[in-house]
Protein backbone atom coordinates (compact mmCIF):
# COMPACT_ATOMS: atom_id res chain seq x y z
CA UNK A 1 0.00 0.00 0.00
CA UNK A 2 1.55 3.36 -0.98
CA UNK A 3 1.64 6.39 0.69
CA UNK A 4 0.14 9.65 -1.41
CA UNK A 5 1.00 13.42 -0.55
CA UNK A 6 -1.11 15.60 -2.52
CA UNK A 7 -0.23 19.25 -2.44
CA UNK A 8 -2.06 22.03 -3.44
CA UNK A 9 -1.27 23.83 -6.83
CA UNK A 10 -1.50 27.31 -5.19
CA UNK A 11 1.34 26.23 -3.29
CA UNK A 12 5.03 28.27 -3.70
CA UNK A 13 7.33 25.74 -3.76
CA UNK A 14 10.63 27.97 -2.99
CA UNK A 15 10.36 26.95 0.35
CA UNK A 16 14.70 27.45 0.84
CA UNK A 17 14.19 31.24 0.86
CA UNK A 18 11.88 31.52 3.38
CA UNK A 19 13.80 28.21 6.18
CA UNK A 20 11.26 26.76 8.23
CA UNK A 21 8.22 28.77 8.13
CA UNK A 22 8.10 28.18 4.27
CA UNK A 23 8.25 24.63 5.39
CA UNK A 24 5.81 24.85 8.09
CA UNK A 25 3.38 26.17 4.92
CA UNK A 26 4.00 23.59 3.29
CA UNK A 27 3.48 20.64 5.93
CA UNK A 28 0.01 22.25 6.69
CA UNK A 29 -0.80 22.69 2.86
CA UNK A 30 -0.11 18.90 2.44
CA UNK A 31 -2.88 15.97 2.62
CA UNK A 32 -1.79 12.66 3.31
CA UNK A 33 -3.85 10.02 2.41
CA UNK A 34 -3.18 5.69 2.37
CA UNK A 35 -4.88 2.94 0.89
CA UNK A 36 -5.55 2.21 -2.66
CA UNK A 37 -7.61 4.30 -5.87
CA UNK A 38 -5.09 7.47 -5.23
CA UNK A 39 -3.37 6.94 -8.88
CA UNK A 40 -1.28 9.89 -10.26
CA UNK A 41 -3.48 13.05 -10.94
CA UNK A 42 -6.16 11.62 -9.80
CA UNK A 43 -8.52 13.35 -7.38
CA UNK A 44 -11.36 11.32 -5.68
CA UNK A 45 -14.12 12.99 -4.19
CA UNK A 46 -15.80 11.14 -1.01
CA UNK A 47 -19.56 10.94 -1.12
CA UNK A 48 -21.85 10.37 1.54
CA UNK A 49 -24.09 7.53 0.46
CA UNK A 50 -27.94 6.79 1.64
CA UNK A 51 -28.86 4.14 2.80
CA UNK A 52 -32.71 2.55 2.09
CA UNK A 53 -34.73 2.42 5.27
CA UNK A 54 -37.93 0.99 6.22
CA UNK A 55 -40.84 3.69 5.73
CA UNK A 56 -42.61 3.53 9.67
CA UNK A 57 -45.78 5.06 8.33
CA UNK A 58 -48.02 6.37 10.69
CA UNK A 59 -46.31 5.02 13.42
CA UNK A 60 -42.92 6.78 13.65
CA UNK A 61 -42.90 8.63 16.71
CA UNK A 62 -43.73 6.52 19.21
CA UNK A 63 -42.16 3.80 20.96
CA UNK A 64 -43.59 0.54 20.17
CA UNK A 65 -43.71 -2.10 17.52
CA UNK A 66 -41.34 -1.16 14.59
CA UNK A 67 -42.73 -2.61 11.01
CA UNK A 68 -39.97 -5.08 9.26
CA UNK A 69 -39.58 -4.68 5.62
CA UNK A 70 -42.55 -6.66 4.19
CA UNK A 71 -45.12 -6.29 7.53
CA UNK A 72 -45.59 -6.41 10.65
CA UNK A 73 -44.55 -9.71 12.84
CA UNK A 74 -45.41 -11.24 15.72
CA UNK A 75 -43.32 -13.29 17.95
CA UNK A 76 -45.20 -16.49 19.36
CA UNK A 77 -43.69 -18.14 22.58
CA UNK A 78 -44.56 -21.61 24.46
CA UNK A 79 -45.61 -22.77 21.32
CA UNK A 80 -46.75 -26.84 21.34
CA UNK A 81 -43.61 -28.81 20.55
CA UNK A 82 -46.06 -30.87 18.25
CA UNK A 83 -47.75 -28.39 16.94
CA UNK A 84 -48.24 -28.04 12.92
CA UNK A 85 -47.84 -24.96 10.74
CA UNK A 86 -51.80 -25.71 9.47
CA UNK A 87 -52.70 -25.66 13.54
CA UNK A 88 -50.83 -21.87 13.49
CA UNK A 89 -52.32 -20.82 10.31
CA UNK A 90 -55.69 -21.56 11.11
CA UNK A 91 -55.35 -19.82 14.52
CA UNK A 92 -54.00 -16.87 13.27
CA UNK A 93 -55.82 -16.75 9.70
CA UNK A 94 -58.84 -15.59 11.57
CA UNK A 95 -57.66 -11.70 11.95
CA UNK A 96 -56.37 -11.33 8.40
CA UNK A 97 -54.30 -12.94 5.47
CA UNK A 98 -51.11 -14.15 6.78
CA UNK A 99 -48.33 -12.73 4.47
CA UNK A 100 -45.44 -15.41 6.14
CA UNK A 101 -44.86 -18.06 8.81
CA UNK A 102 -41.62 -18.98 10.14
CA UNK A 103 -41.62 -22.14 12.06
CA UNK A 104 -38.23 -23.68 13.37
CA UNK A 105 -37.33 -27.26 14.04
CA UNK A 106 -34.71 -28.71 16.43
CA UNK A 107 -32.47 -30.92 13.84
CA UNK A 108 -31.71 -33.47 16.45
CA UNK A 109 -35.45 -34.03 17.57
CA UNK A 110 -37.63 -32.92 14.18
CA UNK A 111 -39.60 -31.27 17.10
CA UNK A 112 -40.89 -27.59 16.94
CA UNK A 113 -38.20 -25.39 19.03
CA UNK A 114 -41.16 -23.69 20.75
CA UNK A 115 -41.88 -20.54 19.25
CA UNK A 116 -42.66 -19.25 15.59
CA UNK A 117 -43.29 -15.86 13.49
CA UNK A 118 -46.23 -14.82 11.97
CA UNK A 119 -46.03 -11.94 9.19
CA UNK A 120 -49.28 -9.52 8.64
CA UNK A 121 -49.50 -6.63 6.24
CA UNK A 122 -50.98 -4.50 8.39
CA UNK A 123 -51.21 -3.28 11.41
CA UNK A 124 -54.34 -3.42 12.71
CA UNK A 125 -54.51 -7.35 11.70
CA UNK A 126 -51.41 -8.24 13.42
CA UNK A 127 -52.09 -5.64 16.63
CA UNK A 128 -55.62 -7.58 16.62
CA UNK A 129 -54.33 -10.89 16.31
CA UNK A 130 -51.64 -10.69 19.45
CA UNK A 131 -54.51 -8.94 21.39
CA UNK A 132 -56.96 -12.11 21.09
CA UNK A 133 -54.20 -14.35 21.00
CA UNK A 134 -51.84 -13.29 24.05
CA UNK A 135 -52.75 -16.22 26.58
CA UNK A 136 -54.34 -18.14 24.44
CA UNK A 137 -54.13 -22.21 23.82
CA UNK A 138 -52.61 -23.91 20.34
CA UNK A 139 -53.26 -27.90 21.38
CA UNK A 140 -53.44 -27.14 25.25
CA UNK A 141 -50.65 -25.05 25.97
CA UNK A 142 -50.68 -21.52 26.34
CA UNK A 143 -48.85 -19.21 24.34
CA UNK A 144 -47.45 -15.51 24.25
CA UNK A 145 -47.95 -13.21 21.17
CA UNK A 146 -45.93 -9.59 21.55
CA UNK A 147 -44.29 -7.75 18.76
CA UNK A 148 -41.37 -9.46 16.81
CA UNK A 149 -39.45 -5.89 16.16
CA UNK A 150 -39.69 -2.81 18.96
CA UNK A 151 -38.57 0.24 18.98
CA UNK A 152 -37.13 1.37 22.38
CA UNK A 153 -37.62 4.87 23.91
CA UNK A 154 -36.48 8.24 22.13
CA UNK A 155 -32.96 9.44 22.76
CA UNK A 156 -31.64 12.80 22.91
CA UNK A 157 -28.69 14.47 21.15
CA UNK A 158 -26.29 12.77 24.01
CA UNK A 159 -27.49 8.96 23.78
CA UNK A 160 -30.06 9.69 26.99
CA UNK A 161 -33.30 8.07 26.69
CA UNK A 162 -35.88 10.88 27.23
CA UNK A 163 -37.86 11.15 30.21
CA UNK A 164 -41.54 11.87 30.17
Amino acid sequence: MADVLDINDSVDLDVEDDGDQGVLRLKDKVLRRKGRGFGTGERREHEKKGYESVDPGDYSDESGPQKSVEGWILFITSVHEEASEEDLSEKFSEFGPIKNLAINLDRRTGFLKGYALVEYGEFEEANNAREALDGGEILGQTIGVDWCFVKGPKKNRRGRMKRH
